[in-house]
């Protein structure tokens, strides 16, 4: 047997964007996806909107390996991997005074939120050139910063659900941004108002968004086959 491999705190997340093969079994796609909510781990089900992919598994567990069991479960399915995103959930460093419930939300997130289909990921990295070098920043300044950050999304409390998991080290971006809205447009309204704060205009750079439909896996397989 192969040793676990865990996070210390939290949970790690990998995000699977996915398109089907001539050879996608729908049965098997669901079996493979209740296998492993069956094994804990939570499994959120998307119907990707657009050409980037058809589906995205977004999972989340204390183990890396019941992760890895899912991906291989999906492509012996049939589905090829066509992107993905791997993380971790973090408690940040500028939110370090949060009460215990809001901690264990972000470290242990119950996903997905109920009454929130709309969906959306993108990755993101803090900018290192010389006049724009997050990381030269001094810490208190990084802090009022990321305050201003969070006081724009909190505006729209009730119409999102966010979860930011840490990637340094683990992908090619530093972070994961994955939102949960009522609607579609709260997805945009949200990333459209929180791009003026400086600790965005300045300095962040995002990569490639997807947008989908959250369903239970059953659904979505039927929806888009």
């Amino acid at each position: 047997m192969l040793d676990p491999v865990t996070t210390a705190e939290g949970l790690t997340v990998v995000h699977l964007f996915c398109k089907r093969t001539a050879s996608a079994e729908d049965g098997e796609i669901v079996s493979a996806v209740e296998a492993a909510q069956a094994a804990g781990v939570q499994v959120v089900t998307v119907a990707v909107l657009g050409h980037k992919a058809e589906l995205c598994f977004m999972a989340l567990h204390r183990e890396g390996w019941q992760l890895r069991d899912l991906q291989t479960a999906l492509t012996n399915a049939g589905l090829e991997v066509v992107d993905s995103f791997v993380s971790i959930t973090e408690l940040s460093e500028y939110a370090l005074g949060l009460g215990e419930d809001m901690k264990n939300m972000r470290l242990y997130p119950e996903l997905p939120p109920a009454g929130k289909s709309a969906w959306c990921f993108y990755p993101m990295t803090k900018r290192r050139e010389d006049n724009q070098n997050w990381y030269r920043l001094p810490f208190d300044e990084r802090k009022e910063l990321m305050y201003e950050h969070g006081t724009s999304g909190r505006k729209f409390a009730g119409r999102i659900v966010q979860l930011i998991t840490a990637s340094t080290g683990l992908d090619d971006w530093e972070w994961g941004v994955t939102l949960f809205g009522t609607n579609l447009d709260d997805l945009k309204d949200t990333v459209y108002t929180m791009r003026y704060d400086t600790a965005s205009a300045i300095y962040a750079e995002f990569g490639p968004f997807y947008t989908g439909l959250v369903g239970s896996v059953v659904e979505i397989v039927e929806r888009t086959s």
